[in-house]
């Protein structure tokens, strides 16, 4: 072959060889060693899944667990997406197993993990046999209350644990806050609330959640018939150094001032809440740095949440962008 001819030759493997190095350093995780659920298949016990192992550097994982009538069929539980699950009276006489997603910067894989034995009744503690539920008023300033549901095993009392969770009713954070009362806060708006109900008696303990809340609200509506919620839309969000900056656009049909709220949150820690004003001559572009707190730095999938309240009260909807920390 004549140098010629070599030369194209040379440059489409060269370019081949590169298309196949950038696709190695380009994919989404894959798994290599399944998920694994341990724990005591027990109505009441507490299970647990593992990660398994993955390629690809997954720099988030989520769960869902799901109840079983067969090795192929299996459906999702609702509300049951943590690493842990107690197992509840729904689940005697099926198997459980726990669908494990992660995530990198180049898409998302999944992974079923082993099946559990087939659940076996409780002996002797209380076993839930009704979902525990809240009601109340979803504003920051209400009262939520809970309701243990219905349990055998004549339950002698019961112990109230609120979680903050996202607005779909997953990635549930413990807040401090015990008793059978809740009162909203600021960081909870955009999000919903569950209950974890103990139940306890002479033979032991079992421990299950609640259905969620109604998403959190900032304000009651309040606003005349003929007003508009203010409508708000993510233009940006980007992270230089420490400082995080968000760019957005307010619209409204009232002159005056919108407070923006803006929610900070991340699976596995507790969502934190700022304000911000603005005064949209019908509409204004702004942008707000901040830096967000350390805990929001770490690893992984940090979301920022958007909702607009014009002086009457309307809220808009919420409008949410994330970054992948690494």
């Amino acid at each position: 072959m004549t140098k010629r001819h070599l030369l194209p030759a040379l440059l489409a493997a060269l370019v081949a060889g590169l298309i196949l190095a950038a696709s190695a350093f380009a994919a989404a995780p894959t798994n290599t060693t399944p998920p694994s659920v341990s724990g005591t298949a027990k109505a009441g016990q507490t299970l647990t899944v593992s990660n398994g192992t993955w390629t690809g550097s997954p720099t988030d994982y989520s769960y869902q667990w799901q109840r079983c009538s067969s090795s192929t069929s299996c459906t999702s539980i609702s509300g049951a997406t943590e690493k842990t699950y107690v197992a509840r009276s729904a689940d005697v006489g099926h198997t459980l197993r726990a669908v494990v997603t992660a995530t990198n910067a180049d898409g998302l894989s999944t992974a079923n993990s082993n099946q559990t034995a087939t659940v076996a009744a409780a002996t002797g503690v209380p076993v839930n046999t009704t979902q525990p539920s809240i009601t109340g008023t979803a504003i920051v300033g209400g009262t939520l209350v809970a309701h243990p549901g219905a349990w055998s095993g004549a339950p002698s009392f019961y112990i109230y644990r609120w979680l903050q969770c996202d607005r779909f009713g997953g990635a549930c954070i413990p807040t401090g806050y015990v008793g059978h009362y809740y009162s909203p806060r600021l960081a909870d708006v955009g999000g919903t609330m569950r209950v974890e109900v103990t139940a306890r008696n002479a033979n032991g303990s079992a421990t299950t959640r609640s259905t969620r809340s109604d998403v959190i609200q900032a304000l009651p509506v309040v606003a005349a018939p003929t007003d508009k919620a203010p409508r708000i839309t993510f233009i940006s969000l980007k992270r230089l150094g420490k400082r995080a900056y968000v760019r957005f656009r307010v619209c409204d049909d009232a002159v005056g001032r919108v407070e923006v709220i803006e929610r900070d949150s991340k699976r596995g820690y507790l969502a934190y809440s700022r304000k911000y004003t603005v005064t949209p001559n019908m509409c204004v572009v702004a942008t707000r740095s901040f830096t967000p707190a350390p805990r929001f730095r770490t690893k992984g999938r940090y979301t920022v949440t958007l909702t607009a309240i014009d002086k009457s009260g309307k809220a808009s909807r919420s409008v949410s962008r994330s970054l992948v920390n690494r």
